[in-house]
């Protein structure tokens, strides 16, 4: 796949405090959604407005297709990059009906055709039949297919996000990831999605990129990110997870307070471990290891699955397994590795 979107030690700074953004690489590729996960004050929102050319760069660059949009000494305006953008509260035009907010930034076509091919933009959306409404007779997903509609139809080289479904109830932020994801396959477009939602990330990217404090701490498909953290901040920023440390002797076995374990990779020498609870299991404590036997403290019965806290060794351990698995708080239970650990590079 070509790049298409590349972004080079991108910095910027508001005051004295530091860089907001700090020194971030990395690329989209043609075709392909990439998002930006991160708490919120991480940085990510000043970067896509950095990208978008909303803001001024203090270092670095912005690319699009080759053609350079920003560094210190150079800067094109928001409206000549090629860029659509789908803002947070979509900023629709609240004089104007879905159609006319399509039409509005179709400067290139003919004033005659605007309508027509506004129209073909909005019935991509699943919009047409609200084409005459304005956007306070609209509810929230549609004013979102109609801000993304208003986005696309200038055919951008690329589409940025700023967290769309954060003012969607559950139900339909579901709903609209999958329709807007579908939506933006089909156009052929390259998209940056800004998000602190780690569930929107995993299931709407192709790649994600984590950001912790200004700078990017891991780059990698969702199911690398999840199963494979290389920090601390990544592991738990990511879903709930069991962290602990360990000595190495070189090879990809661990003795840890759960008993022998594998790792993900050769170690030595003090290691941070994280394993997810879904990699965990438990089996009926007998007395064969009585310094493995620990104790079912409380558990949270979801229907799919149960999530037990088990206490052994004075230490706490998450365990998520499927509803077949039944044991009841002081139940005396074994806690067996199902996957390998992974080593974290930092320990704090």
């Amino acid at each position: 796949m070509t790049d298409l979107l590349t972004v080079k030690n991108l910095t910027k700074s508001f005051d004295e405090s530091g860089p907001v953004v700090d020194g971030l690489d990395f690329t989209v590729r043609e075709d392909e959604i990439f998002a930006l996960l991160g708490p919120s004050g991480c940085g990510k929102t000043t970067c896509l407005r950095l990208i978008a050319g909303f803001e001024r760069a203090d270092r670095g660059s912005v690319e699009i297709a080759g053609k350079l949009l920003e560094s210190p000494d150079h800067h094109i305006a928001p409206q000549n990059r090629g860029i659509g953008f789908v803002f947070q509260d979509y900023a629709l035009f609240p004089h104007l009906s879905a159609l006319e907010n399509v039409a509005f930034g179709l400067t290139d076509i003919p004033k005659h055709k605007r309508n027509v091919y506004a129209e073909e933009v909005l019935c991509r959306t699943g919009m047409g039949d609200y084409k005459d409404r304005s956007p306070n007779e609209l509810s929230g997903g549609q004013q979102q297919r109609v801000a993304l509609a208003r986005a696309i139809a200038p055919k951008p080289k690329f589409v940025l996000l700023d967290e769309p479904f954060s003012n969607l109830d559950a139900m339909l932020r579901d709903s609209m990831r999958k329709e807007v994801r579908s939506i933006l396959k089909k156009a052929g477009m390259s998209a940056l999605l800004v998000t602190h939602d780690q569930e929107e990330a995993l299931s709407f990217a192709d790649r994600i990129a984590v950001m912790n404090d200004g700078k990017i701490e891991q780059i990698g498909t969702p199911e690398e990110v999840y199963y494979q953290p290389k920090t601390k901040f990544v592991a738990q920023f990511l879903g709930r997870t069991n962290l602990f440390h360990a000595d190495a002797n070189g090879g990809s076995e661990i003795n840890t307070g759960l008993g022998r374990m594998r790792l993900n990779c050769n170690a030595c020498g003090k290691v941070l471990c994280s394993i997810r609870p879904e990699h965990l299991t438990l089996e009926k404590a007998t007395n064969e290891h009585p310094d493995e036997i620990g104790k079912v403290v409380s558990r949270e019965f979801k229907g799919h699955d149960i999530t037990y806290h088990v206490e052994l060794n004075d230490r706490k351990y998450l365990v998520h397994t499927d509803n077949r698995v039944i044991f009841e708080p002081d139940d005396s239970v074994v806690i067996k590795p199902l996957e390998s650990a992974v080593i974290l590079e930092d320990e704090n």
